[in-house]
């Protein structure tokens, strides 16, 4: 019996792997000067005196351990970083809880990875606000799950059009398994919700019988009013055990490549997570330098942060204003001016074109001039109405950046 070998001409290592991927990621290029995407922060204000003097006291007394998983400790993190997230939180955001109800995690987006582990599967729909973190979308598309807008006004999620939707989702037998929501300083907006509305969600939420998902990760960075308490401090009262499962991150307060995060939630949560998270733990040598700098340091620093990125944020919006405003040459070409949030905290502001304005086209006129920003479709849960916003950061340019870019984005938006 003769056998004939297959021919190819070339391997296609592509034909070999999974269906349903992501498009293969750009080639990478370098930041350009003229950056306003992406979360990153102001980069004079890393403490790096701080966080050295941390690591060479913290290495110094735990080394050792560093030879064992999770420091030879619980999987859930190192017990002193955990006692200061759980401290913090019971003092800013009124969440009384202890170290054993919080889990490290390897930033924000792996506490996004695992709650969606745990509560979503394909087919199921999950709620989230109308502007949102894009990551969320991906996240949720990639896991098989449709997404469905909650409308936003300036204090976030507006409740009755919140329960009108959860009402209409029940009668299709549609009714999500999550209530996504970034409630302090809202990416992209900034806004702030109130007590009493975070109330009310809650009170929609226990109508359906739906879980919040709660993302606080740029809560540190509220400047205006005074922080409300977290949703999941409100749910503490025996009536909802589980219902909210909470989330923060450093990477906004301290440095986000760090890349540490953290999940509070009750037991039965926690459980589960722990059983979802199997990455051996969680990097160690970041855990133990922000617990020896937190504790005699973060209140100082982020209050210091705030007022930094406070100033950055009214040079930015009033950027906008020239740039952007009435009388300017971008209002004239697209017959209106564009409207800017302005933000109780965070490093974004969100901007709104004129209807029929569609932000992406300006992308690669913008790349051309060495300026990123992000397009209003891709941080919203419904991309046509979102095609006419953009997103953009400030938190990591100078304020002669900050203008020289938003001075020449306008140029390009004018001359497209």
């Amino acid at each position: 019996m003769s056998h004939t070998e297959p021919t190819h001409a070339s391997f296609d290592v592509r034909s070999k792997m999974a269906s349903g991927l992501p498009p293969p990621a750009p080639t990478w290029t370098p930041i350009q000067r003229y950056s306003f995407v992406g979360g990153n922060n102001d980069s004079p204000s890393v403490p790096v005196g701080g966080l050295a003097e941390a690591a060479v006291n913290a290495i110094n007394r735990h080394g050792p351990a560093l030879a064992t998983y999770n420091l030879g400790g619980n999987p859930q993190g190192y017990e002193a970083l955990r006692e200061f997230i759980a401290a913090n939180l019971a003092a800013e955001a009124a969440l009384p809880i202890s170290a054993d109800d919080v889990l490290v995690v390897s930033g924000s987006l792996q506490a996004l990875d695992l709650v969606i582990a745990a509560f979503v599967e394909p087919g199921d729909v999950v709620v989230a606000e109308e502007a949102t973190y894009g990551g969320i979308i991906s996240k949720l598309t990639r896991a098989g799950a449709r997404c469905e807008p909650a409308r936003l006004d300036d204090d976030g999620i507006v409740p009755e059009a919140l329960d009108q939707l959860l009402g209409e989702l029940a009668s299709q037998d549609r009714l999500p398994k999550l209530i996504y929501t970034i409630p302090t300083v809202q990416n992209p907006t900034g806004s702030v919700m109130p007590t009493e509305r975070r109330h009310q969600l809650l009170e929609v939420a226990r109508r359906w019988d739906v879980v919040i998902f709660e993302d606080d990760c740029y809560a540190d960075l509220q400047w205006d009013g005074e922080r409300p308490p977290a949703i999941a401090a409100l749910a503490r009262d025996g009536r909802d055990v589980g219902r909210v499962v909470y989330c923060g991150s450093f990477s906004k307060s301290i440095a986000p490549a760090l890349r540490v995060g953290f999940i509070a939630a009750e037991a039965p949560v926690m459980r589960q997570l722990l059983a979802l998270k199997d990455d051996a733990g969680t990097g160690a040598v970041e855990q133990l330098i922000l617990a020896e700098y937190s504790a005699a340091h973060f209140v100082d620093h982020v209050r210091e942060l705030r007022a930094t990125l406070r100033e950055k944020c009214h040079v930015m919006r009033h950027a906008v204003a020239t740039h952007f405003g009435a009388l300017s040459q971008v209002a004239i070409k697209l017959g209106g001016p564009v409207q800017v949030t302005d933000p109780k905290g965070g490093i974004f502001v969100w901007l709104t074109f004129p209807s029929g304005t569609d932000t992406a086209r300006y992308l690669a006129p913008a790349a051309e001039r060495g300026i990123q920003f992000n397009e209003g479709a891709a941080w919203s849960v419904d991309p046509q109405w979102g095609a006419r916003r953009m997103r953009l950061c400030f938190g990591s340019l100078s304020h002669d950046d900050i203008r020289g870019g938003v001075a020449a984005l306008a140029e390009v938006i004018a001359a497209s």
